[in-house]
């Protein structure tokens, strides 16, 4: 049996630090939110200065726009935050989007989506689609590339970056350049192995409470529905090429490693990389420890590779 990669030492350290900062579901959500953005400013980098950053509305939807300079048109990202659905914002993620614009030279779009449960699913894929048509439509003004989006997020992020991929497949819309999905969250299993092994920075009250949140009451098709969970998708056929990083110390690794197997049995493009000593939200922790930052760097190259090249990355 090959023996367990311990998580890293400094990402260890600053998840301890983060989690001193953090948040408890025995909260209230609106305490929750404002202490999560709290401790996310806290550890914010600062952005590169050469970036033109700026909020727009986005046919009704709130959407941060980053613009690396140089010659356009660039290839475009459309950008989804995690925060299991219920908490999270464009200033949440706001320096990982702009070091992905930076290092990518990518114009990123980042979906300001409506928050669970006051706005359950399938709201928050609603916005997607409508910032994604105001892309489309809009794109040539920012400098955007229309034949080279990828949609890309992180944890329910990643669940909606997918969940957009297959509903415009079913709509009929142009097929997206490719996917990066993040630590991302894509099933409904509570009983897999990295389910079953856990992890300290996300319990699985942690995770009941999201879903439920996002969800609603079981009774509903949302529990079916696999633009809700896309491991439940059982024809793929269409997707564009697929990037997904997974963190072994997460929960939701294996809801990556699901949906690898059954894009590549489809025979969708698809690369998984599982990093052995990283935990769910290791993109914060980036500039604390030199194991996550390579973590980051391959996810990156994935975006730059699928936006300029179409490409999944060697």
């Amino acid at each position: 049996m090959t023996r367990e990669t311990p998580i890293d030492a400094d990402l260890a350290k600053f998840n301890a630090a983060l989690g001193e900062l953090s948040l408890s579901i025995s909260q209230p959500l609106a305490e929750q939110r404002v202490q999560w953005e709290a401790a996310c400013r806290a550890f914010r980098a600062e952005r590169p200065h050469r970036l033109m950053v700026e909020d727009l509305d986005a046919n009704g939807v709130r959407a941060r726009v980053y613009r690396p300079p140089g010659e356009a048109p660039k290839p475009g990202v459309i950008y989804f935050h995690g925060g299991g659905w219920v908490m999270g914002s464009c200033d949440t993620h706001d320096d990982i989007c702009a070091e992905i614009a930076d290092q990518a030279e990518v114009v990123l779009v980042s979906v300001a989506y409506r928050l669970a449960p006051e706005h359950r699913h399938p709201a928050q894929l609603e916005d997607g689609h409508t910032v994604l048509d105001w892309m489309r439509s809009s794109g040539r003004a920012l400098g955007i590339d229309l034949d080279h989006i990828v949609a890309a997020g992180d944890s329910s992020g990643g669940q909606q970056a997918m969940a957009l991929a297959l509903s415009g497949r079913d709509r009929g819309l142009p097929r997206l350049r490719g996917l990066v999905l993040i630590y991302p969250w894509l099933g409904k299993d509570m009983d897999t192995q990295s389910q079953r092994r856990g992890a300290a920075n996300l319990s699985r009250e942690d995770l009941l409470f999201y879903r439920e949140s996002f969800l609603g009451p079981r009774s509903t098709a949302n529990w079916s529905d696999p633009l809700a969970f896309p491991n439940l998708a059982e024809d793929l056929a269409g997707m564009p090429p697929v990037f997904i990083s997974a963190a072994y110390h997460d929960p939701l690794h294996d809801d990556g490693v699901i949906m690898h197997g059954k894009l590549t049995a489809q025979g969708i493009p698809a690369a998984l990389r599982s990093e052995p000593a990283l935990t769910h939200s290791f993109l914060r922790a980036r500039h604390h420890s030199q194991v996550a930052m390579d973590g980051f760097k391959r996810i990156v190259e994935a975006i730059r590779s699928l936006a300029h090249e179409g490409m999944l990355p060697d």
